[in-house]
């Protein structure tokens, strides 16, 4: 009983995620500042109605959680306040559970996107296109309109005038958004030959590539910018900004 009575689980919520970043960046951190009692754990559920469950099987010792796809906009549901900034969002992936037991829903993305790029922009960095239209996307155009960059959607199943298919993706467009962000999963490890499907030949050395995919780190998407001299950046710094402001909204 002793073991048991401090300790502090944390945990990641997504769907088959062996995989995620979180838990060994949360686990190393734990080693390196000595906090033995806490733990990182991964809730990989099939369907967010599986939460529930999770939550009261570990009621006395869960103190925070990371939220990944495809759950950043169910979550909604499940929570009893959502902050501000992430319900404006319309995606959570940070929950701080109260000394009450209250799960209140946070948007670190932003932080970590925000902090990542902004170092990297020039002044002809004026319009985006957003590749996806997922959780993160929401994140992303929320940075870029507190920065004040332009920017459409691109996606297969457009929806609203923002939003345009990647057929529409011609020279014109290329040409006059120099910020191209990927937030689809296209790319990610073990599929790493997959990019977005983009007129790359139109690239140049004023664009920008970023892609939110870490693993591998440099994707088709970055290889074929890189070709092209543009600046690229892939989502490590994202991951570890936003893991950092998740830690601090845990310990508030």
């Amino acid at each position: 009983m002793e073991e048991n009575e401090n300790k502090q689980l944390f945990a990641l919520v997504g769907k088959n995620i062996s995989y995620s970043f979180s838990r060994g960046y949360f686990t190393e951190k734990f080693s390196k500042l000595g906090l033995t009692k806490h733990e990182y754990v991964n809730f990989d559920i099939q369907k967010i109605e599986e939460f529930t469950k999770k939550i009261k099987e570990h009621k006395s010792e869960i103190k925070g959680m990371n939220v990944t796809i495809p759950y950043k906009l169910e979550i909604f549901d499940f929570l009893d306040k959502i902050d501000k900034k992430a319900r404006k969002i319309g995606a959570v992936n940070t929950v701080r559970i109260t000394k009450k037991g209250k799960l209140i829903g946070y948007n670190t993305d932003v932080y970590g996107f925000k902090k990542s790029l902004t170092p990297l922009l020039k002044k002809h960095h004026e319009k985006a296109l957003i590749l996806g239209t997922g959780g993160a996307s929401k994140a992303v155009a929320y940075v870029l309109d507190k920065l004040n960059i332009e920017y459409k959607f691109v996606s297969r199943t457009p929806k609203g005038k923002d939003t345009i298919t990647y057929a529409d993706v011609s020279e014109k467009v290329m040409m006059s958004h120099l910020l191209l962000i990927n937030c689809t999963p296209l790319g990610t490890h073990p599929n790493i030959e997959n990019c977005p499907s983009i007129p790359y030949e139109f690239v140049s050395e004023k664009h920008m590539l970023y892609d939110l995919i870490y693993n591998p780190s440099e994707t088709t998407f970055l290889q074929k910018g890189k070709e092209k001299g543009a600046t690229i950046k892939n989502g490590l710094e994202m991951l570890e900004q936003q893991a950092e402001k998740a830690w601090k909204i845990w310990n508030k």
